[in-house]
């Protein structure tokens, strides 16, 4: 398997952000192909030390590094990923992960 991590930091209107990941980019990252499991955090986020600066983290989950290229190359990939980029500011993290 391999995920790809979407962290936004905070918004500067929480309320549009919500309303824009929720009605826009949810149903365009979902029509992203070879996608297995999508997960978004529900909630404050915070570390061990205190409140953080991300307002939420999505987590996407695909077959393989591989997967994730031909997804993000694809239109439904180009779209999301652009949309994403107009909500807030956010870093993407993308890796092969194990059980263990």
């Amino acid at each position: 398997m391999a995920t790809v991590i979407v962290l936004y930091k905070t918004p500067k209107s929480p309320a549009t952000f919500a309303s824009e990941y929720n009605t826009v980019h949810i149903p365009l990252a979902k029509k992203l192909p070879g996608l297995r499991k999508y997960e978004i955090s529900q909630g404050p986020i915070s570390t061990p030390s205190g409140p953080s600066a991300y307002h939420l983290i999505a987590t996407l989950a695909f077959d393989n590094i591989a997967a994730i290229q031909a997804a993000f190359a694809s239109p439904e990939g180009q779209a999301a990923a652009a949309h994403a980029a107009t909500l807030a500011d956010l870093e993407f993290l993308i890796f092969e992960d194990r059980t263990v």
